[in-house]
């Protein structure tokens, strides 16, 4: 096995678990290069949507596939926005982004007091579109919506996700902190170990 399709176009994701996938000696290959439409997300939790996503990128390239649904759950709203992070100010009237989910985020929560929250990415890989065992790694990143940005560096929810452990936003951490603490880091580390047990081991 030399090459995984990654469910996603994403450049930053690419480059975050490719780093991460190395020692496997796999390559990671976005699935825009090999003509893989997008996948429906009709699901309701992370670990669906993400399958959804794996099946589809391997059922288009006859590759093993693996795919990432990540989001934000808010303790206070129960969990949401979850599955619907990515158009979640779109909710409130905004345009999509990164900025306005975080105007959005903070509006809603302006008389909040429990500001607990996590940064959750399922990670999902097939060998083949119907594969009956497929690999499944999540990571948590738990922490506090701050009442305001703070920090420069990541995207999404970074400016507001404060770290308890750190004293700081994801934003204000140097990258490489931020990657080896975050969501995306710890189901990353998670699959490389599934991978290596179940498909390369013994």
């Amino acid at each position: 096995m030399e090459r995984i399709v990654l469910a996603s176009n994403n450049k930053g994701k690419l480059a975050e678990l490719q780093a991460m996938f190395a020692p496997l000696g796999v390559t990671l290959v976005p699935q825009g290069e090999l003509g893989v439409p997008e996948a429906e997300e009709p699901h309701r939790t992370f670990v669906e949507n993400a399958l959804a996503k794996a099946r589809n990128a391997a059922q288009h390239s006859g590759l093993p596939a693996i795919a990432d649904d990540a989001g934000l759950c808010v303790d206070a709203f129960n969990g949401l926005p979850g599955v619907d992070t990515a158009f979640y100010a779109t909710q409130f009237g905004y345009p999509k982004g990164d900025d306005n989910n975080v105007k959005a985020l903070l509006e809603q929560m302006r008389d909040v007091r429990d500001r607990r929250a996590a940064l959750v990415s399922t990670l999902v890989a097939v060998r083949v579109p119907l594969d009956p065992e497929p690999l499944i790694a999540v990571g948590r990143a738990p922490g506090l919506i701050a009442w305001e940005p703070m920090g420069e560096h990541g995207f999404g929810f970074d400016p507001v996700m404060y770290i308890p452990d750190f004293g700081k936003t994801f934003a204000q951490l140097e990258p490489a902190v931020k990657n080896a603490n975050s969501h995306r880091g710890k189901a990353a580390r998670q699959m490389v170990e599934l991978i290596r047990a179940n498909w390369l081991g013994p």
